[in-house]
């Protein structure tokens, strides 16, 4: 994936469902996840959002490419407040 695309994420969820998610979570991690996620939902490439939340454009390949294969349970692998079905 290069740093320059754009519109290849998979919408495992709507966006929501990614506001309704992001509302109580505290964890910086989580919220560079979501907002992440929200951004490439809105057209931006991943280089540009993987800066936008602080990252390199490969941190942001490689999150695109997980969330891509797995949605949020693939990006928060360690995320213990949804459930098994809410991470699908």
């Amino acid at each position: 994936m290069g740093g320059d695309r754009r519109g290849d994420l998979v919408r495992h969820l709507s966006e929501e469902e990614l506001d309704r998610l992001l509302r109580p979570a505290d964890d910086p991690k989580i919220i560079k996840w979501f907002s992440f996620v929200k951004r490439l939902y809105k057209g931006a490439t991943y280089e540009e959002t993987a800066d936008d939340v602080g990252k390199f454009a490969s941190t942001g390949n490689r999150w695109a490419r997980r969330w891509n294969d797995g949605g949020l349970g693939q990006l928060t692998p360690n995320f213990g407040g949804l459930s098994n079905e809410e991470r699908k």
